[in-house]
């Protein structure tokens, strides 16, 4: 077994590709490693000069997709195929330096789970590629509690058993740190090397942005509600009852005392609408309580991680 699985998503980067093999064998010369490229659905000469890669290097070996899933699906297969104690990531660009990830094991060594890398002196233009990502980290680091500069930043590592069991959908790659955090993963950040990309065309625009707000709910959700649904929307049911009831108190006393009648009094179908929605609500969630609960039975997983284990197996 490896000490070291390093996945690579790969799309379209041929250009690329030869001079990040070299790349790799030189940083990780003395160590345990295998080095996943995961080929997600290329079109131009990727997949050939990564079976290349693989005859010249045994340690090398390549995971081919179907199609273009993108590359939250690349990094799951990739996780799924690894067999390394530590699990990392790195990209296919150049624009990550895989000369970092010795330093980065040392940091692990130090009692870590997660080691993340930050691009403290970024090679991207700033405003369509640092400012949004600076707002974006800012945000995720918010609302999850799990605060890094730099969430984008593909190069990280982490102790395989944080990211096994691990189910990755749509655009979450970014937030596998929060993940890891939320199972009470030690996380250290550590400043690395980013360059400029020379060859090649980005596969990344302003649009992620936007996503990064949609996909941080589901992530909240997670974290705070998945074995607890009922206090999210009970809680709002309630709230929307109570408001809706007021309403509608106050709809009848002023009929009883000021002589106004109902129907002058808008207020009274809107207490009608809170009312409803609090009720269906409150339905929502005692749902959403047994659907988790079947969740959980089902496919036989506890609402917990265990770190380590001492007399057991």
């Amino acid at each position: 077994m490896p000490q070291l699985s390093i996945v690579v998503p790969v799309f379209n980067e041929e250009e690329n590709l030869a001079e990040l093999g070299a790349q790799i064998r030189s940083a990780l010369r003395g160590i345990e490693y295998e080095v996943l490229f995961v080929d997600d659905g290329s079109v131009d000469r990727s997949f050939e000069l990564l079976k290349k890669l693989a005859a010249e290097e045994s340690r090398f070996k390549v995971v081919r997709l179907a199609t273009n899933f993108g590359q939250t699906a690349a990094m799951s297969a990739g996780i799924a195929h690894a067999t390394g104690q530590i699990i990392g990531f790195l990209d296919s660009d150049l624009q990550n330096d895989p000369a970092d990830i010795p330093a980065m094991l040392k940091k692990l060594d130090e009692g870590f789970d997660a080691v993340s890398g930050w691009r403290k002196d970024r090679q991207d233009a700033f405003l369509n590629r640092k400012l949004p990502s600076m707002a974006a980290n800012a945000l995720i680091s918010w609302v999850t509690g799990v605060f890094l500069h730099d969430y984008g930043c593909t190069l990280k590592l982490y102790r395989a058993p944080f990211l096994k069991d691990l189910r990755l959908y749509g655009e979450m790659h970014r937030f596998v740190p929060a993940y890891a955090g939320m199972r009470g993963a030690r996380i250290v950040e550590m400043p690395v090397n980013h360059r400029a990309r020379t060859r090649g065309v980005s596969k990344y625009g302003i649009s992620r942005t936007f996503k990064v707000v949609l996909d941080l709910l589901t992530v909240k959700f997670m974290d705070a509600y998945l074995t607890k649904p009922i206090y999210l929307f009970g809680g709002g049911g309630a709230a929307s009852i109570a408001l809706g009831g007021a309403m509608a108190l106050w709809t009848l006393y002023k009929k009883l005392h000021l002589g106004v009648f109902v129907k002058d009094q808008p207020l009274f179908q809107v207490s009608i609408f809170l009312l409803l929605v609090g009720v269906q609500m409150l339905m929502l969630g005692l749902l959403a309580e047994i659907l988790i609960r079947i969740y959980y039975d089902v496919r036989e997983r506890q609402p917990y991680f265990v770190r380590e284990r001492i007399g057991l197996r």
